[in-house]
């Protein structure tokens, strides 16, 4: 980190409002897998000496994206990873080509390294040039929009990255959510990896980052020791285990973030999604809107933090009762 830039750098803000009964603001799971309390409860005791090397966890991870176990470093969640990264291969006077609109986080700590981000509507990354650039943050899904590109496209993309030697950092925070396998394990890829979203625990702080060559042995040399806690690495090599949940939940979010979008769609207009949250344009500043739904106890996202967009909410997809509620609240503002 540049010692420098940081008093340049300003805070990002995010979603999450607990002080209201229904919150659509943060995109969690609703709902946690089964046996996760009984799990950490187990593992308090553990918690009384220093983690053991995280084994269970990278076998876990590994087996989940389908790489090697020495391929994954453990980190405090998903945003840790994406800073060891950024850390670890830009300079000051480096370019880091960053999608809009997109996570804030990405320009703060490419700034906070004293770098240049170089904005790139999300919808052209994959076309533009990386030479010269020397990492491109690439998130799949993308967040707020929930865009998806193909695997296909995605590799091609890489290779001409790894030509160029420019690193690619792929946040795949809302990849398990889908389908869609991950890029853990490519050469020239940095994959980070969250827990918080699909398994609900964002408390926790449970994430991997995984890379390979060169690339993977500067982020071990430079990952910070004791880097996630007993119990959630405890928690998340259960979780990561649980493969009839996961399916549940992909099949779950599809479904309602399909009912959604049909019922909103007759009256704003609704981004195309594969994440766990949809993109609504509504046409007008939200702020009254989300004073609204806020006053019936329901928090949506303010999107017009998210740069390009002005007129949006986000709205994550919950279980069906709490769905339902709020397609009744937001048609009815």
């Amino acid at each position: 980190m540049e010692p420098d830039a940081v008093d340049s750098v300003d805070r990002v803000e995010h979603g999450s409002d607990p002080a209201v009964e229904y919150d659509f603001s943060a995109n969690c799971n609703p709902r946690i897998p089964d046996g996760t309390r009984e799990v950490y409860r187990a593992a308090l005791e553990r918690a009384r000496s220093y983690p053991d090397g995280y084994d269970a966890f990278r076998r876990a991870a590994a087996a989940f994206v389908g790489c090697a176990p020495q391929q994954v470093i453990p980190t405090a969640g998903g945003m840790a990873a994406i800073r060891l990264t950024i850390e670890t291969v830009v300079t000051a006077s480096s370019s880091v080509l960053v999608p809009t609109p997109s996570f804030g986080e990405y320009a703060r700590e490419v700034r906070l390294q004293g770098a240049t981000p170089a904005f790139v509507p999300f919808e052209e990354l994959l076309a533009v040039d990386p030479e010269d650039h020397a990492l491109v943050v690439l998130p799949t899904p993308n967040n707020p929009t929930g865009e998806l590109p193909d695997r296909d496209d995605l590799l091609a993309f890489v290779d001409r990255c790894r030509s160029v030697d420019t690193v690619v950092l792929v946040d795949e925070a809302f990849l398990g959510f889908t389908d869609q396998p991950s890029l853990a394990g490519t050469p020239g890829v940095v994959v980070a990896r969250s827990l918080t979203k699909l398994f609900g625990l964002p408390g926790l702080r449970m994430g991997y980052a995984v890379a390979t060559d060169e690339v993977g042995e500067r982020l071990h040399n430079a990952v910070k020791p004791w880097a996630m806690g007993v119990p959630s690495a405890a928690v998340g090599s259960h979780c990561l285990a649980a493969s009839e949940f996961v399916a549940r939940t992909r099949e779950r979010v599809r479904r309602e973030r399909d009912r959604l979008t049909e019922a909103l769609s007759d009256r704003f207009e609704v981004a195309s999604s594969r994440a766990p949250f949809v993109l609504v344009d509504v046409g007008t500043d939200p702020g009254p809107i989300r004073r609204s739904l806020r006053a019936a106890g329901i928090a949506v996202r303010d999107a017009t933090t998210f740069r390009r967009l002005d007129t949006h909410i986000r709205i994550a997809v919950r279980t069906p009762e709490e769905n339902e509620l709020l397609i009744d609240a937001l048609l009815d503002v």
